[in-house]
């Protein structure tokens, strides 16, 4: 899966020189949280968020009126409180690759580029659907977490029994275990009961069953 398939096309932007009281009211407005910053030449030169905008906003005990403080707040511009060395990616880049980069950079979305130009944006919460997705959550079906030898062929010997019976695989993913030499799958199956997939799965050698549970 690559991040084009997962971005927002065409997101909204603003340029450099609106005030940050129109840049607040236009995320407020369209209930968005990340807005890139663009200038007229279509260059990508910044980036704000919901918070650094609020955070830009004068304190509740500020001593100016409420005059001198919209004056004041319409002075202050994007380009002002802008995050200047954005982080971006290509719409090509895989969608893990693009994960990884906002885990390890700590940010909550990432501009899509295509030859200099902005054309998208990823944000965390595609990143959650994405997850969501890729583990079968919308479906029903039943989801059990095992823990194999980490060896090789384990992962198609369960598969195979799930095929024996006649089940078809939803979701499928494998992560670290604990214990060492092992190595934990999880997978979320239809068309088997959830006693008859537990019994399968658990007689097979050397695979214990973590967790089960249906949805």
């Amino acid at each position: 899966m690559l991040v084009k398939e997962r971005m927002t096309l065409h997101p909204l932007t603003m340029e450099p020189t609106v005030s940050i009281t129109e840049a607040h009211r236009y995320i407020k407005e369209n209930n968005i949280r990340h807005l890139p910053i663009v200038r007229k030449d279509g260059k990508l030169v910044g980036l704000v968020t919901r918070e650094t905008l609020l955070q830009a906003m004068p304190s509740s005990v500020t001593t100016l009126s409420i005059w001198e403080m919209n004056y004041a707040l319409n002075r202050i511009k994007v380009r002002d409180v802008m995050v200047r060395d954005v982080i971006t990616v290509e719409e090509d880049m895989s969608i893990e690759k693009a994960a990884h980069i906002m885990a390890k950079s700590k940010i909550g979305c990432l501009p899509v580029m295509r030859n200099g130009s902005l054309v998208g944006i990823v944000t965390d919460t595609d990143m959650l659907f994405t997850l969501m997705e890729l583990m079968g959550a919308r479906q029903a079906g039943v989801r059990i977490i095992l823990q194999v030898p980490d060896v090789r062929g384990e992962l198609a010997k369960v598969t195979a029994t799930i095929a024996e019976q006649g089940g078809g695989i939803l979701a499928c993913g494998t992560y670290p275990a604990k214990e060492p030499l092992k190595g934990n799958v999880v997978i979320k199956v239809r068309h088997i009961p959830q006693d008859e997939l537990v019994a399968s799965l658990s007689a097979l050698e050397g695979v214990d069953v973590l967790d089960v549970r249906t949805g």
